[in-house]
């Protein structure tokens, strides 16, 4: 079975979806598999190692493509007028596509209509079972870290306190907003640092988190947020009126913080407006805020996706996309070891195949189309 892996021709894309590692693996399971040239160079793992790993070097995309039955991308292929180069039409009928596919009606409509079988691992269902494979909470780990890693690098003080004979730096204010995975490891990393953290997130169970990690909870409670958390574990969409109250309490944090770490994420719609222009005016020269959320248009309302920003009082605002492309070496690593994982649990050995039974919660879950049909819940029409 041919198993292809593409060079990410997205913007802002540094990630590959196999490692050389990995690679090697799958040629264990009994696949073929073609790399196209130069697909790792940006994650630090150059054609040479995918040739020593016993991988097919392939000149180019088409190359790569011909014949394959699988074929695995960290983003959604490219089509007709999203690039110089329609990946999806490459794609040979039949072949299961797996990455983070973009996944909405649109794109499950393309794919059907290519005639791919996509699996979208952004879908993955957050069980007990899926831990290994869950791509988001691997890659928003990594982002949680660098996104601290950047506002150290950004902000012109010390993060921990500085004593020395000429006098002492006070400790960095640090405020996390969100206290999802990306939230929880930039916690950990700015108390690594030396900051004295606090954080904030709308979900009970989020609290207790916060406060494990040494961080101190802002934040305004009441009924409605006793249930601000889905069964899948993510944050509900707050009413208008519980999100003034926590912003009269959030704000008052924010004119007294150093450094804001903005992670909040809700599932499917644009992220919230946490961090208003009052709130950025409110904070001192020299303050940074940084936005993981901005691919899903930005916590802070003057956030400008892919872009840093100065504002007038000197706040520096890094509104970045794609925080887990800034580690590309590490986020590949995860990345590639849960699509190793997702296609090993469903790898039929006796056929050198996976097998995806429709009535798994796991394949129901990830599924966009099958045999040239849209199969999942949320954009079958009708």
């Amino acid at each position: 079975m041919r198993l292809a892996v593409l060079k990410e021709r997205r913007a802002d894309e540094a990630r590959v979806a196999a490692t050389p590692e990995t690679a090697k693996k799958l040629i264990a399971m009994g696949c073929q598999v073609a790399v196209e040239s130069g697909a790792g160079l940006s994650a630090g793992y150059p054609d040479a190692a995918y040739a020593e790993a016993g991988a097919e070097l392939a000149p180019d995309a088409g190359a790569a493509l011909a014949g394959a039955a699988i074929v695995l991308k960290v983003r959604a292929p490219l089509a007709a007028g999203e690039g110089t180069l329609d990946e999806l039409a490459l794609i040979p009928r039949g072949a299961l596509v797996i990455g983070t596919m973009g996944a909405d009606k649109d794109a499950a409509g393309r794919y059907a209509a290519a005639g791919v079988d996509a699996a979208a691992m952004e879908m993955l269902p957050r069980i007990t079972r899926a831990q290994s494979m869950d791509v988001l909470s691997s890659q928003a780990n990594l982002a949680g870290y660098r996104a601290v890693v950047e506002a150290a690098g950004a902000f012109d003080r010390a993060f921990p306190m500085l004593m020395t004979a000429a006098g002492t730096i006070p400790a960095a204010n640090v405020l996390v907003m969100g206290a999802g995975v990306a939230g929880l490891q930039a916690i950990a990393t700015a108390r690594r640092l030396g900051g004295r953290v606090s954080a904030t997130d709308v979900r009970p169970a989020a609290k207790e988190e916060i406060k494990s990690l040494g961080a101190s909870f802002v934040g305004y409670e009441d009924e409605e947020s006793k249930a601000a958390q889905t069964s899948g574990g993510y944050a509900k969409a707050m009413s208008p009126e519980f999100l003034a109250k926590q912003a009269e309490v959030v704000a008052g944090a924010i004119a007294k913080m150093d450094i804001v770490v903005c992670t909040a994420l809700v599932q499917g719609r644009r992220a919230p407006t946490l961090v208003t222009e009052a709130m950025v005016a409110s904070m001192k020269p020299g303050s940074v805020i940084v936005d993981i959320a901005s691919d899903a248009g930005g916590n802070c309302a003057l956030t400008q996706p892919g872009e840093k920003v100065v504002t007038p009082n000197g706040v520096v605002i890094l509104g970045y996309r794609n925080w887990p492309a800034r580690i590309p070496a590490a986020a590949s690593s995860l990345y590639t070891r849960n699509l190793l994982t997702f296609l090993t649990t469903f790898w039929d050995k006796d056929s050198s195949k996976p097998v995806l039974p429709a009535e798994d919660e796991l394949v129901r879950g990830v599924m966009l189309t099958r045999g040239g049909q849209v199969v999942h819940p949320n954009f079958v029409a009708g």
